[in-house]
């Protein structure tokens, strides 16, 4: 099963982003680009790509774990940015060096699970609202990107987030996620209670 560790902003929060996404789609240019859609915003912590199930039990405690050992952080839908020609974002703002310490116990907790990891490098917080199968001038969205301040939420649980691939043959089909499992940051350690 490919599984990732992530932060899933709350409704009121995909909303705001909706509806700048339905500016977005207006643009020149929009219509050549693949727009996820709200089932699939997240903050991805730590992909961990395919996993045995047979690891599911050991990654959940250390996921658990490395949730009890952060406090809840604020955050808050903020600017955009690129990847490339391919993918556009949109970025994160507010307790940035809590979520980095969480995108980092996340992939450690996967890793001592053992779960075989990408190199790690530097966690850029992003949420895909957009991709491209040939090269795309995505400036004018990152631009229109730039000044968006969406509102302030209480980070408050780590998600552990499997992705089901789309339905081979299906145009236009995205992959669905599924949350496997939640632990409340700060909350009592595995278990406890």
């Amino acid at each position: 099963m490919r599984l990732f560790a992530a932060v899933l902003p709350p409704p009121a929060a995909v909303e705001e982003l909706a509806a700048l996404v339905g500016e977005l789609r207006r643009m020149p240019g929009a219509d050549a680009l693949r727009w996820t859609g709200r089932p699939s915003w997240h903050y991805t912590l730590a992909f961990m790509g395919e996993v045995d199930e047979a690891v599911l039990p050991e990654l959940s405690e250390r996921l658990g774990r490395a949730a009890h050992r952060t406090p809840p952080f604020p955050l808050r839908v903020h600017g955009g940015g690129r990847f490339g020609r391919r993918a556009l974002w949109a970025g994160a703002a507010g307790g940035l060096d809590d979520m980095r310490l969480l995108a980092e116990r996340s992939d450690a907790a996967a890793r001592r699970s053992g779960v075989a990891m990408e190199e790690p490098r530097r966690y850029q917080p992003h949420l895909t609202l957009a991709r491209s199968r040939a090269d795309a001038d995505l400036r004018p969205f990152v631009e229109a990107l730039e000044h968006f301040r969406g509102s302030r939420w209480e980070v408050a649980a780590l998600d552990l987030v499997r992705s089901n691939p789309p339905a081979p043959g299906v145009p236009g089909e995205a992959p669905r996620y599924e949350t496997l499992a939640t632990w409340p940051l700060g909350g009592p350690p595995p278990g406890a209670g």
